[in-house]
């Protein structure tokens, strides 16, 4: 049943819940941490935890996503970041460094120089070669080798990244359909477009149950609720809370499977995720692994020295994205944290800052599951309502 107010005369609007306003509750037969299995397999993949890094730039050095392969998650790379346009990207995240600081020399939120310093960044074009010698790198690492397109250059790009070793394409942007359509253009029919492709592909980001639907029906063997890190609430007035978008996409998901007689199509949480509480919240609504971009950010292997942005920041007519800085840069000085510790702890942070994989674990053994797939039947309380 759906629970909708009446926001003026003759109007109703649908209440919906943000991961803030839930909580999970405890079983009254607990586990051991060390009995839990957070393994996550999709497709012919798997990884030791259901962690995915956000393809922002500053996490998509070939060296940081090594690292997170190699410490059990998936490192993404995003071919139409700086690391597929510059050679020297030292220069180019020092410049947009430069633009985020003041004249006092502090942290800048939302600056005009900084955004239009990424803009500049980001006309420059994208050297396909260069992007298949990234692409080789960690392909030669013996990881998991996941790219991130766009939509509108997914004709484009995915072919480059695909020869050059791709195994898993990620089709995203921060809203995204099931078609495509521009007046005068060729529309992106993502059923046709993913059924060329011999790689498995994940899609989104989707908010609602109907797009996530049609995603699955589009052959992706992932679909992305939300959008990360961006504006779209001040630029669109867009923004439907994560737990009930994760929700609804895990209602299409059993829709899909009922449709299609057994086959499993996996939900990746992207937004409102911050501390290994909110990883935990994420997967009992329903995801089968979340995406991580701000948090990481903190890690030493990240390359902004504390900062982060999505790839939306430098849309050159319409950014929806800002760069922002690590929970450990409040005092304008970078504190950095070894990403295994950032994962996989041992922690010094009591916020669920650090060690996100021993928290998950944690609150699965407290409600006494022991596997992500049931840990998503977990009861769930709302702690805040209209």
């Amino acid at each position: 049943m759906r629970n909708t107010v009446e926001i003026g005369k003759g109007r109703e609007a649908r209440v919906s819940f943000r991961l803030n306003d839930i909580s999970i509750v405890p079983n009254r037969r607990t586990r051991s941490s060390k009995d839990v299995d957070t393994t996550w397999n999709i497709d012919a993949y798997s990884f030791e935890f259901p962690v995915i890094s956000h393809p922002a730039d500053v996490l998509s050095s070939p060296e940081f996503v090594i690292e997170m392969g190699q410490l059990g998650g998936l490192g993404v790379l995003n071919a139409e970041g700086l690391w597929g346009r510059y050679a020297d990207t030292e220069a180019a995240f020092a410049q947009a460094h430069e633009a985020a600081i003041d004249e006092d020399g502090h942290h800048t939120y939302g600056a005009t120089s900084a955004t239009e310093k990424l803009q500049e960044l980001y006309a420059a074009p994208i050297n396909e070669a260069l992007l298949t010698e990234r692409i080789a790198q960690i392909r030669d690492a013996g990881v998991t080798v996941a790219v991130r397109v766009s939509p509108q250059r997914a004709r484009e790009i995915a072919p480059v990244v695909i020869k050059a070793g791709a195994e898993i394409l990620i089709i995203q942007g921060t809203l995204i359909s099931a078609e495509h359509v521009a007046e005068g253009g060729e529309p992106l029919n993502l059923k046709e477009f993913i059924g060329t492709l011999d790689i498995p592909v994940i899609v989104g980001g989707v908010v609602d149950y109907n797009t996530a639907l049609h995603l699955m029906r589009s052959g992706a063997v992932g679909v992305i609720v939300g959008g990360g890190t961006n504006t779209n609430s001040e630029t669109l007035g867009m923004d439907l809370p994560m737990a009930t978008a994760l929700a609804d996409a895990a209602a299409a998901r059993r829709d899909y499977l009922d449709e299609t007689e057994g086959r499993y199509v996996h939900i990746i949480a992207d937004g409102e995720i911050t501390t290994s509480g909110d990883v935990a919240k994420a997967i009992a609504c329903g995801a089968d692994a979340v995406m991580l971009g701000a948090p990481l950010s903190a890690a030493t292997e990240a390359t902004g020295g504390g900062m982060y942005w999505p790839s939306t920041a430098a849309h050159p007519r319409f950014p929806r994205g800002t760069i922002e800085w690590s929970a450990y840069n409040y005092d304008d000085k970078a504190t950095p944290i070894p990403l295994a510790k950032i994962l996989k702890g041992p922690s010094t942070d009591p916020f669920g800052l650090q060690d996100i994989v021993g928290g998950l674990r944690r609150a699965m053994a407290k409600s006494g599951y022991t596997n992500i797939k049931n840990f998503q039947k977990v009861e769930l309380n709302v702690i805040y309502s209209f």
